[in-house]
């Protein structure tokens, strides 16, 4: 596909609402006349090279604005943009040829709070574990410029930058370049449905918005009124920035069901093809996988029949029937997963909301899988993520509350899988931090509003509004930073051993992650609160009940076991309590 051929001077701004426009650069005014006749103005006197802090005046402002493209804020999204050359890198992972989604394992993390210097940099130097871990993709949540020092990412409003705080865009660059040589690819999460509420600049240039048609978090991004074409060619040339200019592997949607789009050609759809450009023109894979809590396949089937062609989708159904049967948790949108038989269907069907009632929406929900169109690999499930977790009222880890046999219940469940198996940081080790909603806007206000309306946002659903954190209070972010001194003691050093374990038998085990959805069945006992799960020649018996059971398997050898106790014999596994076991025959 082809991108714009507008915006490629180095000063190219599209202003369609401005009569005159100014680019202040180095200290230098320079004016911009129409570059076309569709709201395109140029410099052409403007520096052609060098590094240069530059912004906009707009129709006889005093105050520039920052480039809605703009690579660097060195001082904050309020203030001038500074240019950045992305060719200037040496890339020295020519070698990496990339990699698919199918086998792989996903390690999600958070800059700021996944070392104690919440840096790239010093997540680079993490890498080393992670791929000792035995993960494949390492999924940075966004890292575009916010207001603030730090903040979870998703209130991001200049989408072409990388966050100061976090080293800039030169660090970026080295932090991917660390990641292929340690054989880890990078997935880049990016928010394109809405823009954060301190910063965003976009609508004093041009019909970016489409004001009154908002989703959750504000006005709805404009991808099919008017001017919508370069708005949909603004998006499209970031996505393709970070796969070219910083080497990502693939990009993570974020709640690409708020995308409100009337076009006969979704901007998925072309974000799917675009995947496919850029592949064909690196030689390497390109991954686009969705944020979607509509269980609608299309978005992984196929263009040719008229689906958007994308990699992969998060399955939210997954987690909410492993989180309900290891915690017992069922109010809210868990009532309809209180059940092993709600696990089996999502094991089996990929989805459990495929057409059926779903009470927490009060209407029928999902479509099914064709499972002659999808591999499963194509599910990215987990058993924690940054939503499942900061979106509690307290942000609370299923290990603050859940002992070792029931978390090595989840990781079983999450590893050996039929699909992409996703862990949040920390979890691999069973982590005590929490993992809370944190902010940091310099507005007194807008940091009274957000807090005030987390505290109501929880006192609505039940919860004691005095153990909801401030998100402004500097200590939530500090508490949900990792503490990796955990990881080397106790149940926490047996919870890691266990994910190594698991991770390394999924990838010596081709039937784990190899075959497709006809090829998975499921037996399991209410009553009796068992499970097993069959690949191929490969059978996962998981005990979810306080007591010792026998599940009948189809003999063979013990591949892997959660407790010392587990044992195998005359075609019968006896599993201690919260205990698993995978059998080969």
């Amino acid at each position: 596909m082809t991108l714009p051929a507008h915006g490629t001077e180095r000063f190219d701004l599209w202003a369609p609402k401005a009569q005159h426009v100014t680019l202040l650069a180095g200290g230098q005014r320079y004016p911009m006349g129409p570059a076309s006749g569709d709201g395109w103005w140029t410099a052409p006197e403007a520096p052609a090279s060098g590094e240069v802090d530059y912004g906009y005046l707009l129709d006889g402002d005093t105050t520039p604005l920052p480039d809605p493209r703009s690579r660097r804020q060195p001082d904050g999204v309020h203030s001038l943009s500074r240019t950045f050359d992305a060719g200037a890198h040496e890339w020295a992972d020519g070698a990496w040829q990339g990699r698919g989604l199918q086998g792989g394992v996903i390690y999600e993390l958070h800059v700021g709070t996944f070392t104690p210097e919440g840096t790239l940099d010093a997540a680079a130097g993490k890498l080393s574990y992670l791929a000792d871990l035995g993960v494949d993709f390492v999924e940075l949540l966004p890292v575009n410029g916010f207001n603030g020092t730090h903040n979870w990412g998703y209130d991001g409003v200049l989408w072409y930058t990388v966050h100061e705080g976090y080293g800039g865009p030169a660090a970026y660059q080295r932090f991917v370049d660390a990641a292929h040589a340690a054989g880890l690819g990078v997935i880049q999460d990016v928010v394109y449905n809405h823009l954060g509420p301190s910063g965003n600049y976009l609508p004093r240039f041009g019909p970016y918005l489409k004001s009154g048609e908002g989703n959750t978090w504000g006005d709805s991004v404009n991808l099919d009124g008017p001017g919508s074409d370069v708005v949909r060619d603004y998006i499209l040339a970031n996505a393709a920035m970070w796969l070219r200019d910083y080497h990502v592997d693939g990009l993570r949607l974020d709640a690409v069901h708020a995308f409100k789009d009337e076009r006969a050609v979704h901007l998925l759809e072309d974000f799917g093809a675009l995947a496919d450009a850029v592949a064909a023109e690196t030689g390497r894979p390109a991954t686009m996988i969705a944020e979607s809590d509509l269980n609608n396949p299309r978005l992984l089937y196929p263009r040719d029949v008229n689906g958007y062609g994308l990699a992969g989708q998060w399955s939210d159904d997954f987690h909410h029937a492993v989180h309900v049967n290891v915690s017992g948790e069922t109010t809210g949108y868990y009532s309809d997963f209180d059940s092993l038989a709600a696990l089996a269907k999502v094991l089996v069907d990929g989805f459990f909301h495929d057409g059926s009632y779903s009470s927490f929406r009060e209407r029928h929900h999902g479509r099914p899988i064709n499972p002659s169109l999808v591999h499963p690999a194509a599910l990215v499930v987990c058993s924690q993520n940054h939503d499942q977790i900061g979106n509690r009222a307290t942000g609370d880890r299923l290990s603050q509350s859940l002992g070792y046999g029931p978390l090595a219940l989840a990781a079983v469940a999450t590893l050996t899988s039929p699909f992409t198996p996703m862990l949040f940081m920390g979890e691999e080790y069973g982590a005590t931090t929490p993992w809370q909603f944190f902010t940091s806007h310099p507005e007194p206000e807008l940091g009274k509003a957000t807090a005030e309306g987390r505290i109501e946002e929880f006192e609505r659903m039940g919860w004691d509004p005095a153990v909801v954190p401030d998100p402004q209070d500097p200590a939530t972010f500090t508490r949900s930073k990792l503490d990796w001194a955990e990881a080397q003691a106790g149940d926490h050093a047996r919870v890691l051993e266990l994910y190594r374990n698991l991770i390394a038998l999924r990838r010596a085990t081709p039937e784990l992650a190899g075959l497709g959805f006809e090829d998975t069945a499921v037996a399991f006992s209410e009553a009796d609160r068992w499970l097993r799960l069959r690949r191929g020649n490969v059978e996962v018996a998981m005990n979810f009940s306080a007591e010792s059971r026998q599940i009948a398997v189809g003999g063979g050898s013990l591949l892997l076991a959660t407790e010392d106790g587990v044992a195998l014999a005359a075609g019968q596994v006896e599993l201690p309590g919260h205990s698993a076991a995978v059998v080969s025959k």
